[in-house]
């Protein structure tokens, strides 16, 4: 079993990934009548868009979405391989160029955690 703020799981899991704030081609109700009780979220890219100073001032990533269940989300570190070409990886962390606008983000382990919590995961 796992627990968390917003749900509490039995394990293994199946997550649906949310990778920005939703789920490709089903809306949140639907997913609410399929009893899916947990959301992947990806921390990179929800740092990047919408930020994180949006979603704290909505409320959070559940607000943000409408969703009242549970959601991870992961640290951030498989961007390392996905976006390899947009990332410079150092001893202190990785510092990933933003394919939108070109910005600079350094993520290390202590970024992931605090940009999670100001995400509002579980």
């Amino acid at each position: 079993r796992l627990w968390l703020p917003h749900n509490e799981l039995e394990t293994p899991i199946f997550m649906p990934v949310g990778t920005a704030a939703a789920v490709k081609g089903i809306t949140v109700d639907e997913l609410e009548a399929l009893d899916v009780p947990l959301i992947l979220g990806n921390t990179y890219h929800l740092a990047l868009r919408p930020g994180t100073d949006l979603l704290a001032e909505m409320g959070g990533l559940h607000k943000f979405m409408g969703w009242k269940r549970a959601m991870l989300t992961d640290s951030g570190g498989f961007q390392m391989v996905s976006l390899l070409k947009l990332a410079n990886i150092t001893e202190e962390g990785v510092t990933f160029q933003s394919p939108s606008d070109g910005t600079q983000m350094l993520l290390t382990p202590e970024k992931s955690m605090e940009l999670q919590n100001e995400i509002g995961a579980d």
